[in-house]
Parts: C-alpha cells; sequence; structure tokens
C-alpha cells in the first residue's frame, strides 16, 4: 500500500512540479517537489496519506 501511495503522491507532486515552472507559481513547485521527495521519507501509511494530502492542498490553500 506504501507502494501505491507513493506512486500516486509522487504523479500528483510531478505535475504540480511542472505547472509551477512553467507558470512561476512558487508554491505548487514547493508543493510537487515535497509530493516528490516525501513518500521516501516516510514509512507509515498513516504519516503518508496525512502529510501527501496536506501537500496536495497547499497551493489552494496558499499563495505566495
Amino acid at each position: 500500500m506504501d507502494l501505491i501511495l507513493g506512486l500516486i503522491f509522487g504523479i500528483i507532486g510531478s505535475a504540480y512540479f511542472v505547472y509551477g515552472r512553467k507558470q512561476q507559481h512558487a508554491t505548487a513547485l514547493f508543493a510537487g517537489v515535497a509530493l516528490m521527495i516525501f513518500p521516501m521519507l516516510v514509512s507509515e501509511e498513516v504519516w503518508l496519506i496525512i502529510g501527501g494530502l496536506a501537500f496536495t492542498v497547499l497551493p489552494f490553500v496558499v499563495s505566495i
């Protein structure tokens, strides 16, 4: 399950990264990098889901 969640959040992170780089959107760029690296650092499913959802929602809540 960890592998599947990591893959899902990594795909979302790479999309945020490309969007943030093309549109000069710093929050989306940061969230994308965080979503690509975060699954490699966390091994528990609960924290992976909580952190992944937090970084996924971040560009909609915070605008720099």
